[in-house]
């Protein structure tokens, strides 16, 4: 059942942020008002494929925490960008707290880290 839940919360992330990445790469409708937010396309297509190395970086067991740092640390930017730009900031902020969530419950030792439970 815990790896049932590992993956579960494993291939969420890796769903949103490649969903994330694509459409930014593909485009889609919305695309040219997030261009225009963000700053043009060249910015858009640096985000896409930023957000598919963190995909790469999350599924490969020796680069994983470093795509959780990765992942968290956009997330973060995202909501800072959301928040100046007074969007709405409740999904960057989920997306966050589920980033969070994984990795807690795929890596035991950056909780135990982070909480002290191992002492």
């Amino acid at each position: 059942m815990n790896k049932i839940i590992i993956w579960g919360l494993t291939i969420l992330v890796a769903f949103v942020f490649t969903g994330s990445g694509l459409f930014k790469l593909l485009g889609g409708e919305g695309t040219a008002e997030m261009a225009k937010t963000l700053g043009g396309q060249a910015h858009l297509t640096f985000l896409g494929i930023l957000e598919l190395v963190i995909v790469v970086l999350w599924f490969i067991p020796r680069t994983s925490v470093v795509g959780a740092l990765l992942a968290m640390t956009y997330m973060s930017g995202a909501i800072a960008v959301h928040f100046v730009s007074n969007q709405p900031v409740a999904i960057p902020v989920a997306i966050e707290v589920l980033i969070w969530i994984a990795t807690a419950v795929r890596f035991p030792e950056v909780k135990d880290r982070l909480f002290n439970t191992a002492a």
